[in-house]
C-alpha cells in the first residue's frame, strides 16, 4: 500500500520509538568495544524489528523504523562527519541537559564523503515491513547548535549552510533507492531560527528530491522536557506556508491544543502532521481524550489535509506507555473517521 492510498486521517509517527532495555544494555557493551561489527548489525536489526513490530501491532498506518539505529537523534550521526574535532561536555554532573553533551569545533570545511547511514536504514527496513514508512533526519541548524563557530566558519548559519548540501545529498540518495516518504526534523530554537532562513535551508535540502510527500517536522525539544525558546509556533507564519514542505509536523498535546487556529487564520495550505499525544507525560490518553483533540483540530484543518500523530518522537518513553499511547492514537483516530 503506498500512502497516496492510505484512510482519511492517516496515523503516523514521527520518528523514534521506544527503546527496549536490551538495547540500553547493549550500548553499554557497545561503547566498551565489546561487540564486533556484525554483533552490532545484529542488534540494530533487532531492534528495528521490535519498532516496526509494535508499530504495525497497533495499527498506525504509516511507519518508521524507530531510529533505533541512532543514539540520541542525532549525535550517531556526527560520525559521518569530516572535518570536526569533538570537544569535552561542559557539564558531567547533575541533571542532564544541551551543556552535557560532547560538541564539536570545525577544523576544516564539514564533509561526509560516506553518507550519513541512512541507506542501510532504508534497505533494511524495506526487508521489515510492507507497510508505508518514512526515513527522517535533523535539519541543518539543528545539527548546528550541536557545532562551535571555528574553523572556516564564523557562526552557526554558515554551518547550517554547509550541511543543508549534506542533508540534500542523503535524501538524494534515498529518493534514488525508493523511500517515497522523507521528513527533516527540526528542534525550534528562537535564537538562531530566523523564519526566513529556515524555510531557505529546508528547501535547499529537498532541492531535486523527488518523492510522495515531503515532511517537516518542527518540535520545542524532548530532552528533559526543556526547549529553547518561547514555545509558539505564531513567529514562523506566514513564512512556512510558502516552504517546500507537503505536510507540517507540529505538537499540540502537551500545550492544550493551542494554535491550532494557525491554519485558519493565515490560509495556510499545507498538510498538518498534529501532534495529539503528549509524549512529556507518562499517563496514557484514552481514545475519547485523543478524538477530541482531532475534532478540535479539524475545526480549522479540512480532514483531507490533516494527519494524526504523537507530539514528537517516542524514544523517552517506557516501550510499554508508548506502544500504550499508539494503540490510543489509532483508537481515537478510528473513532474520528466514523464520524466523517
Amino acid at each position: 500500500m503506498t500512502a497516496s492510498a492510505l484512510p482519511i486521517l492517516p496515523t503516523t509517527v514521527v520518528g523514534s520509538y521506544a527503546i527496549p532495555a536490551w538495547l540500553w544494555a547493549a550500548y553499554e557493551k557497545i561503547d566498551a568495544g565489546g561487540f564486533g561489527v556484525m554483533d552490532v548489525a545484529e542488534t540494530e536489526n533487532d531492534a528495528v524489528a521490535t519498532a516496526v513490530r509494535d508499530q504495525e501491532r497497533a495499527g498506525v498506518d504509516l511507519i518508521s523504523d524507530g531510529e533505533m539505529r541512532r543514539q540520541g537523534f542525532i549525535v550517531s550521526l556526527f560520525k559521518y562527519f569530516h572535518g570536526l574535532r569533538p570537544l569535552e561536555p561542559r557539564r558531567k554532573v547533575g541533571i542532564l541537559s544541551y551543556d552535557g553533551h560532547v560538541l564539536y569545533e570545525p577544523v576544516e570545511r564539514i564533509t561526509a564523503p560516506e553518507g550519513l547511514g541512512t541507506l542501510r536504514e532504508l534497505d533494511y527496513l524495506r526487508r521489515v515491513t510492507a507497510r508505508p514508512f518514512k526515513i527522517t533526519l535533523p535539519g541543518p541548524l539543528t545539527l548546528a547548535t550541536q557545532i562551535t563557530k571555528g574553523g572556516p566558519y564564523r557562526d552557526r548559519l554558515e554551518v547550517a549552510a554547509d550541511l543543508a548540501p549534506i542533508v540534500n545529498g542523503e535524501l538524494r540518495a534515498l529518493a534514488a533507492g525508493g523511500a517515497r516518504n522523507l521528513q527533516i526534523d527540526d528542534v525550534y530554537q528562537s535564537f538562531i531560527m530566523e523564519p526566513k532562513r529556515m524555510v531557505e535551508l529546508y528547501d535547499r535540502c529537498f532541492e531535486g528530491v523527488l518523492v510522495e510527500r515531503r515532511f517537516w517536522h518542527i518540535c520545542f525539544g524532548t530532552l528533559e522536557g526543556f526547549g529553547f525558546g518561547e514555545r509558539s509556533y505564531r513567529p514562523l507564519f506566514p513564512a512556512i506556508c510558502g516552504s517546500s514542505a507537503d505536510q507540517v509536523v507540529f505538537e499540540f498535546a502537551n500545550r492544550e491544543m493551542a494554535e491550532t487556529e494557525l491554519w485558519r487564520e493565515f490560509d495556510c495550505p499545507k498538510e498538518l502532521g498534529a501532534g495529539v499525544l503528549d509524549l512529556k507525560n507518562f499517563y496514557v490518553e484514552s481514545a475519547e481524550l485523543v478524538a477530541r483533540r482531532i475534532r478540535r483540530v479539524l475545526e480549522s484543518v479540512p480532514a483531507e489535509r490533516l494527519w494524526v500523530n504523537p507530539d514528537c518522537g517516542l524514544a523517552r518513553l517506557p516501550r510499554h506507555l508508548a506502544f500504550a499511547k499508539l494503540q490510543a492514537l489509532v483508537a481515537g483516530t478510528r473513532q474520528v473517521r466514523e464520524t466523517l
